[in-house]
């Protein structure tokens, strides 16, 4: 019998989206992925959470409470460092054992990555491999090929970001962590508030590897948290070429909050419009911010 791998839509899912898919994939392992964010997800993450987890961690609690009955093993990655020297935010490094803790009815599978002591990603994804039964060669190849389609897709992005710049209409940049920016109740709203009235939307996480070290270091030679250097870089990188920044945070963040006060320090004349979730009950608080913010791009006035 075939087990299902169930993987919660939330967190890391947006940025290895289609490294895990094509691993599974390649591996003829079948999954499920929980559905969009919606309200009664929320819900169930906010029951389960303590008052002091931020927004995206609860709706990722409430999308493992949504796969409850629908798959065999919950498939819960931990990721401690991406660099030697630096650190992802912790919610990623407690991730699988706060679930286990939360849901211990739940089968768990994961993976372990943390360079900072030489546990990389390819050896995290064999060891994924075992745990589903497979041989070393064959979970081997299945993360080279995986990482093959995760390099093609980079270079489409790379190429559709070149078509975005070139656009002759007003550009904004939607500056957070892709698991924000790509949720349906956080960050969708925003970007189809602006593609409907004819704005071109840039998303941070667009912004190609190779340029991530060189921009960063304009604002400070070193930036602890990987995830917020990322945003750092962006911000540096697309300030001169973008109308407007809009800064898409989930309270209460603290690598973000102090990236957020590094961004106001170096923004110039940049127009920047800060935009913090905290509850989620209504478009209608953020859609006249938006609206204001377009107003006064569209007249050229600074903040």
């Amino acid at each position: 019998m075939m087990l299902t791998v169930g993987i919660p839509r939330g967190l890391l899912y947006y940025r290895y989206e289609i490294l895990w898919k094509e691993f599974f994939d390649n591996l003829n392992v079948k999954y499920i992925v929980s559905s969009e964010s919606n309200f009664s997800i929320l819900k169930d993450g906010k029951n389960k959470s303590v008052d002091e987890a931020c927004l995206s961690l609860k709706l990722f609690i409430g999308h493992v409470a949504s796969l409850k009955g629908k798959c065999d093993l919950l498939f819960i990655p931990r990721i401690y460092s991406l660099e030697k020297t630096e650190q992802v935010c912790t919610n990623f490094n407690c991730l699988y054992d706060l679930i286990r803790n939360l849901y211990p009815e739940l089968k768990i599978i994961n993976y372990n990555v943390d360079v900072k002591h030489k546990a990389s990603e390819k050896k995290a994804f064999l060891s994924l491999g075992k745990q589903l039964g497979f041989k070393k060669k064959d979970s081997l190849k299945a993360y080279l090929k995986a990482k093959e389609k995760e390099r093609n897709n980079q270079i489409k992005l790379e190429d559709n970001l070149k078509r975005k710049l070139s656009q002759n209409k007003k550009k904004i940049l939607l500056l957070g962590h892709p698991y924000n920016l790509n949720d349906s109740l956080i960050g969708k709203p925003v970007s189809n508030y602006l593609v409907k009235n004819n704005v071109e939307v840039i998303f941070s996480y667009e912004l190609p590897e190779k340029y991530i070290n060189e921009y960063y270091k304009k604002i400070s030679p070193k930036v602890h948290w990987t995830m917020n250097k990322e945003l750092l870089a962006a911000f540096m990188f697309y300030k001169e070429s973008v109308d407007g920044i809009i800064v898409l945070n989930a309270f209460p963040c603290g690598p973000d909050s102090l990236t957020n006060e590094m961004i106001l320090r170096k923004k110039g004349k940049s127009r920047v419009l800060l935009l913090t979730f905290e509850e989620l009950s209504s478009d209608v608080a953020v859609i006249t911010r938006l609206e204001s913010f377009l107003d006064m791009i569209k007249g050229s006035v600074y903040l």
